[in-house]
This record gives structure tokens, C-alpha cells and sequence, in this order.
């Protein structure tokens, strides 16, 4: 059975996709961070630095299930043949992983697929010629202004992703932050890509934040300040982060990050 974390109402399930090396080294993806700051993001995550000394990443999508349906966030790096293999560990678990927490694709009602970047809608559309949505039923929810810049994030998603999805009238466009049928959150994130956006499950005095890449290693969540190299908008990447990190909650609050070792972290104290 795959890790879960249980709010209130909610399941919050994480789904394996694969694991894999980042494509350059982490120095150039945070070319701003000190000595001190990778040693304590290295003991937060001692995971995600490989023996060669590189960055080791997860790639991950959960599922949230409650009594009114499940929500699938992101579609991880997906088939031998999809998006993502010039560079991600295709083929990728997500069916096998669904399969261990007993959903089938057909069970999920809204797929949110948080950014445009290859590895979080990599088994959003399958079957190469023959394409159509991996999940039958669901509606895929995406940010108006991330459509916009798919010429900018990749023009290539239009026709393999895009388009199957609105021919099967699967596409749906919010604007903004939006509630979801299952009681769940879409909050916009952008920064890291121009329509960026996050889920957040509340119950009561406890909140998960299913963040996607608002933060992609440890050494953000420890110093959300630092910049990214790969964000499209590193000032507006930052504010998006403070947002929900220092979003109000009484009781637990954790993080569900699909590239940090464990899926579910808990919020720092600050």
C-alpha cells in the first residue's frame, strides 16, 4: 500500500512514479545557496543527494480520496514513450501505484494537473496516435494562464496533451483559486511557471498542502527565499511559497512534494 497521510474526511494517498538523477548539477539549479544552507537541507533530506554528490529526485503524484470522489494531482512522468523520456526514468509506476491503493483510473473524477512541466502530465494523455485521457471520466482542471504560455513552458503539450483532452471535452479552465467538488482547494502558485497552481485539503485545525512545484527540494523549504534556476518568475515563485507555507493552521500541517524523498513532510517551524 502506498504512503498516506489521513485528514479528517480525506485520504491523501502519494503514488510512485519513479526516481531518478536531476540533468544538471543542483549548484546551477540554486546558484544562490551557501555551504551552510545545502548542509542542512542535506540533513532535512539526506535522500536526495546521490553518492556522486548530485541530486536524486522522486517524481511522485497523489491522489486524495474523501467521501464525494478522488482527486488525482498531477500525472507524474508517464510512459517509455511520453513527454518526459529525453530526460525523466520512463517507463513510469503511476498505473502500478493506483492499482496498490485500489483506484482505478475510471474511479477518478478530476485530475488537477498543477503546471505544463513534462514530468507532472506524463499519463495525463496515452496511446500515442490513438490518444486519449488515462483517466476516462475525470476533468482535467488547469490555470487559464498556463495554457496561455504553453508556447513559453512547451508548445510540443499542445497537440499531445492539449488537444486530446478538449477533444474528449476533459478540459476545464479555472482562474484563480477555485473549490473543488470534493471539498478540496486549487490555490494559484504561479512562479514557477506563469499558471502554476496547488491543492490544499483541509480538516479542522489540520492541512495538507499538495504543492507540486512550488518547491522541488528541501533547501526551499528551509529557505523559501532561495530561487530556483528553472522558475519562470523567481520573485513571483517566492511569494507563491510564502503563501502557503505560512498558510493558517492550528493543528498539523503537512507538505505533499513529488520530488522530495519522503512524500509528506511537515511544515517547519519557524
Amino acid at each position: 500500500m502506498p504512503a498516506s497521510l489521513r485528514i479528517g474526511p480525506y485520504t491523501v494517498i502519494a503514488l510512485a512514479d519513479g526516481a531518478g538523477p536531476f540533468f544538471s548539477p543542483r549548484s546551477e539549479a540554486f546558484p544562490g545557496a551557501t555551504a551552510e544552507q545545502w548542509a542542512a537541507a542535506d540533513r532535512l533530506d539526506p535522500g536526495a543527494l546521490d553518492a556522486g554528490g548530485g541530486w536524486w529526485l522522486q517524481f511522485r503524484a497523489f491522489a486524495i480520496r474523501g467521501d464525494r470522489g478522488v482527486t488525482v494531482v498531477d500525472a507524474g512522468i508517464g510512459p517509455a514513450d511520453g513527454p518526459a523520456a529525453s530526460w525523466a526514468p520512463v517507463p513510469g509506476e503511476l498505473p502500478a501505484s493506483l492499482a496498490a491503493a485500489g483506484i482505478a483510473p475510471s474511479e477518478v473524477d478530476t485530475v488537477v494537473l498543477t503546471h505544463l512541466h513534462t514530468d507532472h502530465v506524463g499519463w495525463a494523455v496515452v496511446g500515442g496516435e490513438r490518444a486519449r485521457p488515462f483517466f476516462p471520466r475525470a476533468g482535467y482542471l488547469l490555470q487559464r494562464a498556463e495554457l496561455d504560455a504553453i508556447e513559453e513552458i512547451n508548445p510540443q503539450l499542445r497537440s499531445s496533451v492539449i488537444d486530446p483532452l478538449r477533444k474528449a471535452g476533459q478540459l476545464r479552465l479555472l482562474d484563480g483559486d477555485t473549490p473543488l467538488r470534493g471539498g478540496e482547494r486549487v490555490v494559484a502558485t504561479p512562479g514557477h511557471t506563469p499558471g502554476h497552481q496547488s491543492v490544499l485539503v483541509a480538516s479542522g485545525r489540520d492541512l495538507v498542502a499538495v504543492t507540486g512545484d512550488l518547491l522541488v527540494h528541501a533547501i526551499q523549504l528551509l529557505h523559501p527565499h532561495l530561487a530556483y534556476a528553472h522558475e519562470t518568475d523567481p520573485e513571483q515563485a517566492r511569494a507563491s511559497r510564502e503563501r502557503v507555507l505560512h498558510s493558517p493552521a492550528a493543528g498539523a500541517f503537512h507538505l505533499a512534494t513529488p520530488h522530495l524523498t519522503e512524500p509528506f513532510v511537515p511544515r517547519p517551524r519557524s
